[in-house]
């Protein structure tokens, strides 16, 4: 399982999750969307431009490099 603080958003990973590859997101512990990395959209709930934007970031940093192993 992979966790990082960003923006306000807590997002979260785990490696044996179901496809299609994503992440969890969570703003003051509710569950605000799930997020498909390699789709660029979403799972399920909404996410703002400014959490696509933290998404794509971190993406570019390599933070989701273990989770590109798995595509």
């Amino acid at each position: 399982m992979g966790k990082i603080r960003r923006g306000g958003f807590i997002i979260t990973w785990h490696l044996g999750d179901h496809l299609p590859i994503h992440v969890h997101v969570y703003k003051n512990q509710k569950l605000v969307c799930r997020w498909m990395l390699y789709e660029g959209k979403e799972l399920s709930g909404k996410a703002s431009k400014k959490l696509i934007k933290i998404i794509e970031d971190l993406k570019d940093e390599g933070i989701f490099e273990e989770l590109e192993k798995l595509k």
